[in-house]
């Protein structure tokens, strides 16, 4: 009888992503479960497993995708979504994993939590107290629980890397909490995705709580001074100050990085607590050569110059496709739907038009109207959203399904045909950008740039017309820059989509 697979949730996020292909490298049947299959597809080894969907808050998508599986791995966390509870988001997904190990009769789950002891003198972080939560409650169901405490993950793209890359490599002086004291036992990523796997095939691992960190514990303002002697760059000056808040360091450092401010927040929050490994068993149990934090930054900022990042931070994100998006009900329902495009006939070869597609955002920019961008970018990261500083993290290749593009999320890329984006910028409503190519024969094609709005309230509609003007600039600018950059022909400028 063949191995039964192992259910990965999480499997496109910074952990999930890189650890569904070291399992396939040792052997295992993967089961890849989502929110978006078609953005598990979109991965490198997306045709190796087997895709399923699943929301954590959809109990019946869950069991469905637990079925058939012995071991799971929980690596899943609601802390990016801004505007909600994520403690009770993450209690509602860890109640209704129980279900699903019930329902699917799994025998082990891998849970991948956070160091830090509660105390009463100085009581854990919420991030920390509800990662604490997730690992209890997952132990009332039939499934054996592994959960694995770390501290910071370093590694290209992680939260924790980024957060101290960016902030070392543009401020020589720091203004800092005081929690660049605080002793902390950071891990490299390559370690955690070892004793991931480790625990997976060493059943002695079943049911145990194990604490999983490097070779070093260093305080924060150790393990800044440590990068910029990595980087090769001049020593920061830190000046630690006990009235710094957390919310005031969290919105400095989401203009600075360029991580969430819900995830910045939950982190910087949290690091005011001691997070030291008290327990090392897992180094019989899982025997492997740890890397010192200096290796870890110095492999992390290798992959980083290559561009050779294979998860970050920023591929955390839904890639579903929006009900009002393709729904007409709103059109005759009383409902409020907007779109406006602009299209233009172009005579040259297609693969030249889509490679210029394919490039936008990022370092290239938008073709037109740069400044427009950054200014949009800029005023979204005062309200606490993404702006423009993920930039481009897959590099130059072509978007995939769940990628995140400046203020976007790739949900559709289909090569010489369709580019996609869902906006995540603070809007008061949901706003799609779409650019199409239609073959009408050969060396000819038509491009349109299309914008879809569905407006939240008075204050959306009002949002819409106020950027009109805006639109009608930008995209018939683009259109035409794309085709020049293209080398093709433009039979006649572009035109509004009526």
């Amino acid at each position: 009888m063949a191995e039964r697979p192992v259910l990965v949730l999480g499997s496109t996020g910074y952990v999930g992503g890189r650890l569904v292909p070291l399992l396939l490298a040792r052997g295992h049947r993967v089961r890849a479960a989502g929110r978006s299959v078609e953005k598990i597809r979109g991965r490198s080894w997306g045709d190796k497993v087997e895709a399923v969907r699943a929301d954590m808050h959809d109990p019946d998508s869950l069991k469905r995708a637990a079925e058939g599986c012995d071991a799971a791995f929980y690596l899943v966390h609601s802390m990016t979504r801004p505007g909600r509870d994520f403690a009770e988001q993450e209690r509602d997904a860890a109640y209704n994993m129980v279900r699903a190990a019930e329902h699917a009769k799994l025998k082990r789950i891998i849970y991948l939590g956070g160091l830090g002891e509660d105390r009463e003198d100085h009581p854990l972080s919420k991030h920390l107290r509800s990662r604490a939560e997730v690992g209890r409650i997952l132990t009332l169901g039939p499934a054996r629980v592994t959960t694995l405490r770390a501290a910071q993950i370093i590694g290209s793209g992680s939260s924790s890397f980024e957060l101290v890359r960016y902030l070392a490599d543009r401020l020589p002086f720091m203004i800092t909490p005081a929690w660049v004291r605080t002793r902390t036992q950071p891990i490299a990523i390559r370690n955690v995705l070892g004793y991931l796997a480790g625990c997976l095939e060493n059943a002695a691992t079943a049911g145990l709580t194990l604490d999983i960190g490097g070779p070093d514990v260093l305080s924060y303002a150790e393990l800044f001074h440590l990068y910029a002697e990595v980087a090769g760059i001049p020593r920061r000056r830190l000046l630690p100050l006990p009235f710094v808040s957390p919310r005031l360091s969290s919105f400095w450092v989401s203009l600075i990085t360029p991580v969430p401010m819900a995830l910045s927040r939950a982190l910087i929050d949290g690091l005011r607590n001691e997070v030291v490994c008290r327990d090392t068993r897992i180094r019989d149990l899982v025997p492997q050569d740890l890397l010192s934090c200096r290796e870890a930054i110095r492999l992390a900022l290798e992959k980083t110059k290559q561009q050779a990042v294979e998860t970050c931070l920023f591929d955390v994100g839904s890639a579903c496709m929006p009900e009002w998006a393709s729904a007409d009900d709103p059109l005759y329902a009383g409902g409020t739907r907007f779109e406006m495009g602009y299209r233009a006939r172009l005579q040259g070869d297609p693969g030249k038009v889509w490679e210029q597609v394919a490039r936008i955002g990022g370092e290239q920019g938008w073709y037109f109207g740069d400044p427009l961008w950054r200014l949009r970018g800029f005023i979204d990261r005062l309200m606490a959203g993404p702006g423009m500083k993920r930039g481009r993290p897959h590099g130059d290749r072509a978007p995939r399904v769940g990628d995140a593009l400046d203020f976007w999320r790739v949900l559709a890329s289909d090569k010489g045909r369709r580019l996609l984006l869902l906006a995540e910028m603070r809007l008061p409503g949901e706003a799609l950008l779409e650019f199409r190519m239609d073959t009408q024969w050969e060396n000819a094609v038509d491009l349109s740039m299309t914008a879809k709005f569905l407006p939240r309230g008075l204050t959306g509609i009002l949002y819409w017309y106020a950027m009109y003007p805006f639109h009608v600039v930008l995209f018939k600018n683009i259109i035409e820059n794309i085709s020049d950059l293209a080398g093709t022909i433009l039979y006649e400028p572009a035109r509004r989509v009526r």
